[in-house]
């Protein structure tokens, strides 16, 4: 098992920026491609991007490119989020991911956090 605690969320103006982190708790944090989704309320869950055991290779969707970062540290097993020049649609509950994979994580992850909400007001 693995667990997958959120933090960095809140409320913020649109432009501003958050950085959200994932702390991964259980198993081998470094054996598992790690992710971020986000929910709106009425709609699915959404991939927003990925990131392989590494940190080599990363995936975003595209309403996020150029815009948010992920990163990984490893030696702290946490996952980051860094979200720049926010917008009021960025605004919902942010999940952060576990999978044996970026493919994996980015269909199917294994593992969830609770989530923590991002609110961009304008």
């Amino acid at each position: 098992q693995v667990q997958l605690v959120e933090s960095g969320g809140g409320l913020v103006q649109a432009g501003g920026s958050l950085r959200l982190s994932c702390a991964a708790s259980g198993r081998t944090f470094s054996d598992y491609a790690m992710g971020w989704f986000r929910r709106t309320p009425g709609k699915e869950r959404e991939f927003v991007a990925a990131i392989n055991w590494r940190g080599a290779a990363t995936l975003y969707a595209d309403s996020v490119k150029g815009r948010f970062t992920i990163s990984r540290d490893n030696a702290k097993n946490t996952v980051y989020l860094q979200m720049n020049s926010l917008k009021p649609e960025d605004t919902a509950v942010y999940y952060c991911a576990a999978a044996v994979n970026t493919i994996s994580v980015r269909r199917t992850p294994e593992y969830w956090g609770q989530g923590t909400q991002v609110t961009v007001s304008s």
